[in-house]
């Protein structure tokens, strides 16, 4: 039998919004994606702890697709990072203590086939990344909105060996009202839909 989660231990500002209707643990409800970052540094023992829970995700044939390259908002190249991204996430993600562009590899390591599952086990080691986020309370955001023509050539990754999947920002929280105004009321947990929309048992309907 299933059990309903009561919302125990759940962030107040998730229960506000979310309300598992079975028993998880809250960390999964927990994560969302903040924009409001206070633009502080971020520790680089607390960075690379995102990158070491994104280490151990599941991948075929232990293939470890992912790849991350990252700056600091302290790196020399922190400018070319952001210019990568488009007007309206370049408004916020400024503020973030870390850019990260996320890839994955093409291939197979033991035989050079095309690793069809690459996008579905990188997405898994982002997953990772984002709950260890969560659990340190840290702003985590994913983002589409960037220059896919460019990201290969201006991050010295090979465009034959890896795709760019993402790019991740990541910072210290702060007060939504630091955002600008068309983004202080989306500062907010979203829903989900529920699982008979999602979910279908022995044929998809």
């Amino acid at each position: 039998m299933s059990q309903t989660n009561t919302g125990h231990n759940l962030d107040d500002e998730v229960a506000e919004y979310r309300d598992p209707v079975h028993n998880v643990d809250p960390l999964f409800v927990n994560r969302w994606s903040p924009r409001a970052m206070t633009g502080d540094s971020l520790a680089e023992d607390a960075l690379h702890s995102l990158f070491e829970a994104a280490r151990w995700a599941p991948s075929a044939f232990n293939n470890q697709h992912w790849r991350f390259v990252y700056a600091t908002r302290e790196d020399d190249e922190w400018d070319s990072f952001l210019d990568l991204l488009n007007e309206a996430n370049r408004s916020w993600a400024r503020d973030a203590g870390a850019l990260i562009a996320v890839f994955s590899k093409v291939t197979l390591d033991h035989n050079g086939e095309a690793a069809v599952t690459r996008s579905f086990d990188t997405g898994a080691a982002w997953q990772n990344l984002a709950l260890e986020g969560a659990r340190r309370d840290l702003a985590v955001h994913p983002m589409a909105g960037f220059d896919w023509d460019r990201i290969h050539d201006t991050l010295g990754v090979p465009e034959d060996e890896f795709d760019a999947e993402a790019m991740v920002a990541v910072g210290e929280r702060a007060d939504p009202e630091t955002l600008p105004d068309d983004l202080k009321e989306r500062e907010e947990p979203s829903n989900r839909k529920p699982l008979d929309e999602i979910v279908f048992s022995g044929r998809f309907e």
